[in-house]
């Protein structure tokens, strides 16, 4: 594991949105590095709020070009506990038995290499500034998912990213 102090610190500030669970979604991420910020979100026609969750956390590492010390900020308690309780490993250990999105999950962890991890759970919906944008664009994300789901269209999709 790299040394943290050596690595540049990024702030990861996550959230996810879904109308209906299943249903359309959205997800965001709002990434820090010194007086450097990046954006990003996207969304499904038809998912769960915990893979919202998850996506964002797996966006905002997949954007990262080089080690980092990523302090990650969400209000998913599923997402923190599954590391700071080492859910994580224990799913490792069964092999992904009996685990929800497994394939977001193993995607995360491969995202994480390289990268030392630490995390804060903030209470949702309660002025967090950050949380707030990142829940703002989550729920954009997920309005355009549903949006996209309802309008007739002709010729190629085109992506939400």
């Amino acid at each position: 594991m790299p040394d943290s102090a050596a690595l540049p610190f990024v702030r990861l500030v996550t959230d996810g949105a879904c109308s209906g669970n299943p249903g359309p979604g959205g997800w965001a991420c709002i990434l820090s590095m010194g007086s450097h910020t990046r954006e990003l979100s996207g969304g499904e026609a038809q998912t769960t709020n915990n893979r919202m969750e998850l996506t964002a956390l797996l966006g905002g590492l997949q954007a990262l070009n080089r080690p980092c010390a990523v302090h990650v900020v969400s209000d998913s308690k599923y997402v923190i506990d599954a590391f700071e309780k080492n859910w994580i490993g224990n799913w490792q250990r069964k092999n992904w038995k009996n685990v929800k999105n497994p394939d977001l999950w193993q995607a995360i962890l491969q995202a994480a290499r390289g990268h030392t991890l630490s995390f804060e759970w903030v209470e949702g919906h309660a002025g967090h500034p950050e949380n707030e944008r990142a829940d703002r664009l989550a729920v954009q994300a997920r309005d355009a998912a549903a949006k996209l789901t309802r309008e007739p269209r002709s010729g190629p999709v085109g992506g939400l990213f």
